[in-house]
């Protein structure tokens, strides 16, 4: 593990967003969907690629809170233009479980 301070930390903008669409991302090289996430009026629908097919399906996604960090630039993958990276853990069989607010918070809202 290697320590860093608590500024470093507050450069990382995590926030909270209501995926608003999601559907297979067919020019994957791993299984993935492509999620459009709402983070509210300042940050407005951000897309992502998320390797997340093992324990979602598209429609099921469609409303679910979500932890993302925001402030990485964007990066191409493949056709499409990642803007934000939505944020998980993986489970003892290596599928990826999202990382989400247990309780309903306005979109946009800091993770500090």
């Amino acid at each position: 593990m290697t320590p860093i301070s608590f500024d470093d930390f507050l450069k990382v903008e995590l926030r909270v967003g209501r995926i608003v669409d999601a559907y297979e991302f067919k020019e994957a090289r791993k299984p993935a969907y492509v999620l459009h996430v709402d983070f509210g009026e300042e940050l407005g629908v951000k897309k992502s690629s998320a390797q997340i097919t093992g324990l979602y399906r598209p429609q099921a996604l469609i409303g679910k809170l979500v932890v993302a960090v925001v402030n990485f630039p964007s990066k191409q993958i493949g056709p499409l233009m990642s803007e934000c990276l939505v944020t998980g853990f993986h489970d003892a069989d290596g599928n990826v479980a999202l990382c989400v607010p247990d309780q309903p918070v306005p979109l946009g809202t800091r993770l500090l």
